[in-house]
């Protein structure tokens, strides 16, 4: 499996649309992140490994297969609680931690206001959700604590990544998986995504957007 993958599909090409445009409501981004978010999931989910369990169907016994790994979510707030539900439906039984970090305008730097990661207790693999990967800049703090923590693979779910966001996360972090539904070329000035689709954050949550 490459260490990143741009998940293809016609669905993700359909959300995708919605999610970039600019007229379309927050109940409807929403609803097509959470989507989107899914199909991520289950590619990010298809090596898990698992391990076999004796069971008794209504026929007669047999050997079925369970997952073998714990697995903690990772939302980056805010905008990263978008995409948690539709993941813990695929993984139900997975932990979810939050860590909280939010942009400088000024300088397009991340900066750490919530961490409530416990001592012990790391997951085998860490999901990090987050719907951009623009600079690459609270991917890279939120790799840095995980692997602080202990956890002992980490892989990326993004909706949509730059290139140079990418770049940056494959230079410092070689061994990390990226799971993108798409990958735009370009950052702007301000550090935004082109094309993107704006502030995820402020779309998801129907707050006022910064431009």
């Amino acid at each position: 499996m490459s260490l990143v993958q741009r998940v293809e599909h016609p669905l993700i090409d359909h959300h995708l649309c919605r999610i970039r445009d600019a007229a379309t409501p927050p109940s409807e981004f929403r609803a097509a992140v959470n989507r989107l978010s899914m199909i991520l999931g289950v590619s990010a989910t298809v090596d898990l490994a698992t391990r076999p369990r004796k069971i008794t169907t209504p026929i007669c016994e047999t050997t079925g297969y369970e997952l073998s790994v714990h697995v903690g979510i990772v939302p980056i707030l805010r905008a990263g609680l978008g995409m948690v539900d539709p993941i813990l439906e695929l993984l139900p039984d997975a932990s979810v931690w939050h860590l909280g970090l939010y942009r400088n305008e000024e300088t397009a730097e991340p900066v750490g206001y919530y961490d409530k990661l416990p001592h012990e207790n790391a997951p085998n693999i860490a999901m990090v959700v987050d719907p951009m990967l623009a600079t690459g800049g609270s991917i890279d703090l939120v790799i840095r604590r995980l692997q602080r923590w202990g956890v002992d693979e980490i892989r990326v779910l993004s909706l949509i990544a730059s290139q140079p966001g990418i770049d940056r996360v494959r230079r410092d972090f070689p061994d990390v998986k990226l799971f993108v539904a798409a990958i735009d070329p370009e950052l702007n000035e301000r550090s935004f995504i082109v094309p993107g689709l704006g502030d995820a954050g402020d779309r998801i949550f129907d707050t006022p957007q910064n431009g």
